[in-house]
């Protein structure tokens, strides 16, 4: 019979399996832990956490000012800094409501050239452009002066919305604060994004849509390593909106409820109303920028004559004034008739074409919830006229078609989900919403197959559906991948060749025309030369370093989506 191990023993058994816990802790720390912690540092997380924090902060209070401009602006001929612009309006002479508009676009057609070289404010669009090809850089001149055009244009009752121009603002913001930093590209994207999601949800008291909004539409990702960042601005920001207007969404509801399933058909019929309301709007935008353009006209005179045009409209229409929150919320709790909510439809949707298409600062971020509501708010009239016991109220449907309408035209069917879920402050809607969304969503991509950020960016010549790599190519640069004259080579003077087009390239040529001049020119070498004449040769392109650094981009790409 064996006898009990003695202490000293049990002892060493003791101490021997705590020996092997302690090794497996150090194992884990050495491989793994400590492998994660130093990329992190070394990727220079922390520092765009604080960056971040910062960032939310400033565009927070930008997002104030940007509010008060827009009231001050209104105050001598409303006589209100409040947003119920049209309960002000009704008390103006007429001749006041159709002068206002057309006196600021005299201010904006003079002033414009001379402020933005471009002539025309920035908004989303811009944001989205500086992403894919301009490495996040957006001149704070660019910033300031658009956001104090868009106040001006808003403040005087110009048709359209205030988010894009906050928006682009806090993307200036973000992007001044990165460049004091010499942080990696990536890096420099997420802080981007985060300017912009801290611009949505102080704009909406929506933090969840800030978040969802900044990675569906300016990153084109769901990353990890870039959600704590905008997470943290977002957060900032509404804590400082919060602050200091309170607690409150956008539009303040009564709770509302689905009477039926049996809604549900009717509720994907709405979404398909939502997405011919957004067809149709965008188109409004299209061809009256178009036209416009197609006029010979002095600059100066574009603004004032669409600044006429609108204050016709809001003559007999006033509620299409300014962003025009109050009558979306009138919408939203059924205060107007049907006939009211259809004219106001069709008035709202020219009056905002004509101000975009007529170089006044906004965006279609409030115009696209007010088309929504207002076209819910009629289809739900409808509704409850034909089937009375088993119909909801029209505020339900108004919501449901603001989120469908704002969706389908941002090509954001996520965060407009939720913008429309924050706005209200009612979950119970959710799924009835999800079915609009969806549907409307799909439809006008079905016909426009883009959303109106990104015809506005094709305007331009950049597509971005083509993928990353089609962007990645707008934006290396043949200074990427050229090699410097060796020690001792002297520059040398280069002709225009015999016969050929242009064998030569440029530092700041983009790597797609620079394969496309191997493959034109046969060569697999050509010379980089300095843009006045007479032409030095101060580098030189190889076909195989310029492929070199696409794959390496498209590499770079595809880990910063996954990470």
């Amino acid at each position: 019979m064996e006898g009990k191990p003695s202490p000293a023993a049990d002892s060493r058994r003791q101490s021997g399996h705590w020996g092997r816990i302690a090794a497996a802790m150090a194992a884990v720390l050495r491989d793994h832990i400590r492998p994660n912690l130093h990329r992190w540092s070394e990727e220079r997380q922390p520092l765009v956490w604080v960056v971040a924090l910062v960032v939310g902060i400033c565009v927070a209070y930008a997002a104030i000012l940007f509010r008060l401009a827009i009231g001050l602006f209104q105050l001598p001929w409303l006589g209100t800094m409040s947003e119920r612009v049209f309960e002000a309006a009704t008390g103006q002479p007429w001749w006041v409501i159709l002068l206002a508009p057309a006196a600021c676009g005299l201010v904006i057609g003079l002033a414009l050239p001379r402020l933005m070289p471009d002539r025309r404010p920035h908004a989303v669009a811009d944001v989205i452009e500086a992403r894919a090809i301009h490495d996040c850089r957006i001149a704070p001149r660019d910033g300031l002066w658009s956001a104090v055009v868009s106040a001006f244009s808003l403040g005087m009752g110009a048709s359209a919305g205030r988010e894009g121009p906050v928006v682009h603002l806090g993307a200036a913001i973000a992007s001044m604060l990165e460049n004091t930093f010499d942080l990696p590209a990536h890096a420099r994207r997420t802080l981007l994004a985060a300017g912009v999601a801290a611009a949505v949800s102080a704009s909406f008291n929506a933090p969840l849509a800030g978040v969802l909004f900044a990675h569906e539409v300016i990153l084109g990702h769901y990353a990890l390593r870039a959600f704590v960042p905008i997470v943290i601005s977002s957060v900032a920001g509404t804590v400082i909106m919060r602050h200091h207007f309170g607690d409150f969404p956008a539009f303040i509801l009564e709770p509302q409820t689905i009477t039926s399933l049996w809604e549900f058909p009717a509720f994907a019929l709405l979404g398909l109303v939502s997405a011919l309301v957004a067809i149709l709007f965008q188109f409004a935008l299209m061809s009256t920028e178009r036209l416009a353009w197609s006029v010979d006209l002095p600059f100066w005179t574009r603004p004032v004559i669409g600044g006429l045009m609108v204050g016709a409209i809001a003559v007999f229409w006033p509620q299409v004034l300014g962003v025009g929150y109050d009558s979306t919320d009138l919408a939203l709790k059924a205060q107007f008739p049907i006939s009211v909510l259809l004219a106001l439809l069709l008035a709202k949707m020219a009056a905002t074409a004509i101000t975009l298409a007529s170089r006044f600062g906004g965006g279609v971020f409030s115009p696209s919830l007010y088309l929504g509501a207002m076209a819910g708010g009629a289809f739900g009239i409808a509704v409850a006229h034909l089937f009375p016991a088993t119909t909801s109220g029209a505020g339900l449907y108004a919501t449901l078609g603001m989120g469908g309408v704002a969706a389908a035209v941002l090509g954001a069917p996520i965060s407009t989900t939720l913008i429309a879920f924050e706005l209200s402050g009612d979950y119970h809607v959710t799924i009835a919403l999800l079915l609009v969304v969806s549907i409307a969503t799909g439809l006008s991509q079905a016909i426009h197959g883009r959303s109106f950020f990104h015809w506005q960016l094709e305007t331009r010549g950049l597509v971005l559906q083509h993928g990353p790599q089609a962007q990645i190519m707008r934006r290396l640069r043949v200074a990427d991948f050229a090699t410097s004259l060796e020690e001792g080579e002297r520059p040398e003077p280069l002709g225009e060749g015999e016969g050929e087009e242009r064998p030569w390239l440029l530092e700041d040529d983009t790597v797609e025309a620079a394969l496309r001049a191997f493959a034109r020119s046969g060569r697999s070498r050509i010379a980089v030369v300095r843009g006045e004449a007479p032409r030095e040769i101060i580098a030189w392109a190889d076909q195989v370093e310029a492929l070199r650094a696409l794959n390496a981009a498209l590499i770079e790409a595809h880990e910063e989506e996954h990470r």
